[in-house]
C-alpha cells in the first residue's frame, strides 16, 4: 500500500455520517434508547428527561416510578466479546453518572426527600435474539 493511500484510508471515519449528520452508531443508540424508554414505560416508569447533558456527563433516561427518581443508563451490545452491557458500566462511568445526577437534582425542582436510584438496562445480543436485562439499583453513590 502506498503512503498516500494509507493516509487516505486513515482519514475516513469508520461510521460515516448520513445527510443529517448522524452516524450509524448514533442511529443505533437512538433506537436503543427509544426501545428502552418504551420497555420501561410498559413497566410503570414515567419519562422525565431524555439524554440529559451537562458538562459532567450524560444520563440516557431520567424516569420516575412509585418509589422515586430513576436514572437509567442504557447499554447495547450486539455480542459479548468485550463483556455484556451491565459489565460495561465501570466505576469511572458510575462516577460520571452520579455527578450528572447531582447536577440534575441541583437544577430541577425535585423534593430533597425523594429517593433516587441508578438502574442499568442492558440489551445484549444481535437483533431479535437480544436479551433485555434490567438491573435496578445497580450501584450507589
Amino acid at each position: 500500500m502506498t503512503e498516500a493511500r494509507r493516509r487516505k484510508s486513515r482519514s475516513r471515519p469508520l461510521h460515516p455520517p448520513n445527510r443529517e449528520g448522524t452516524t450509524l452508531l448514533n442511529r443505533i443508540g437512538q433506537k436503543t434508547e427509544a426501545f428502552a424508554e418504551r420497555w420501561l414505560a410498559k413497566r410503570g416508569l414515567v419519562l422525565l428527561a431524555r439524554n440529559y447533558r451537562c458538562r459532567l456527563g450524560e444520563i440516557d433516561l431520567i424516569m420516575r416510578d412509585a418509589e422515586g427518581l430513576v436514572f437509567v443508563e442504557v447499554r447495547r451490545r450486539s455480542n459479548e466479546f468485550f463483556g455484556g452491557g451491565v459489565e460495561s458500566v465501570d466505576r469511572h462511568k458510575q462516577t460520571r453518572l452520579a455527578a450528572t445526577a447531582e447536577h440534575y437534582l441541583a437544577n430541577h425542582e425535585v423534593g430533597a426527600d425523594i429517593p433516587c436510584r441508578f438502574d442499568i438496562l442492558a440489551i445484549d445480543g444481535p437483533g431479535h435474539e437480544a436479551r433485555v436485562e434490567w438491573v435496578k439499583d445497580a450501584f450507589e453513590f
